[in-house]
């Protein structure tokens, strides 16, 4: 049993940023909001309403996730174009109908725009061309293009350089506060846990050894971390 008892409310709006050494039980968690990881015991709420059973395709009609690897949650032979239209239709029932691909390349364009990373000029790439950069900006477009009521960012700038990493960074924390997204962030750079987000919680032994939040967040030091948690840095 890596959850052990975790009890964790999750408000309209937060922004948590999550930290936990190897085993501490992040991805165990994520794995369980998303529904890839059933839980033996215990619930999880949405809205008030009981998902603990539901699928994986039946919850990502709410929920968004974006993994460490940027080759996950990207079809590579498609293009960029057609893995956005993809995500527009998310948690819906396939059907035959027409794409409607051109029909939409405009707010294509506008979302890849957003991104500062020449990606609006590679539409009609194929996602495996990209870089990994594009790929993983590519990804979190395709988890927030339909407003998600639930985004679990899975260490997402963990594989990328120092410099894209910011830069996606700085768009994920615009996009959250734009669209007021209810945002759980893995990271294992304390910088990024301690500026990002109204909320940092520590995962330690599968369950919640420490939960800050608002102005009390604000006070809390890269030190003052460092000696709650260890050398989890």
């Amino acid at each position: 049993m890596i959850l052990k008892h975790l009890n964790l409310d999750v408000f309209d709006g937060d922004f948590i940023t999550v930290l936990g050494s190897n085993g501490a039980g992040k991805s165990t968690l994520f794995n369980t909001i998303a529904g890839t990881l059933p839980p033996s015991s215990g619930q999880i709420l949405h809205a008030g309403s009981d998902i603990t059973g539901d699928s994986v395709e039946k919850r990502s009609r709410f929920l968004g996730r974006v993994f460490q690897d940027p080759k996950l949650g990207t079809a590579p032979r498609m293009t960029v174009a057609e893995n956005l239209l993809l995500a527009t239709k998310r948690g819906q029932r396939r059907t035959l109908a027409l794409r409607q691909l051109k029909q939409n390349m405009p707010a294509f364009k506008q979302a890849t725009v957003s991104m500062n990373n020449g990606l609006s000029e590679r539409l009609n790439t194929a996602t495996e061309n990209l870089s990994g950069g594009q790929r993983q900006a590519l990804s979190f477009l395709m988890a927030t293009l339909r407003r998600p009521d639930v985004l679990l960012l899975d260490e997402h700038t963990a594989a990328l350089d120092p410099n894209t990493s910011a830069q996606l960074m700085d768009q994920t924390n615009k996009k959250v506060l734009e669209q007021k997204l209810t945002c759980l962030m893995i990271t294992h750079h304390l910088d990024d846990a301690l500026k990002y987000g109204n909320r940092l919680i520590v995962l330690d032994d599968g369950q919640v050894k420490f939960d800050v939040r608002g102005k009390e967040k604000d006070k809390l030091t890269k030190e003052k971390l460092l000696s709650f948690f260890g050398n989890i840095a």
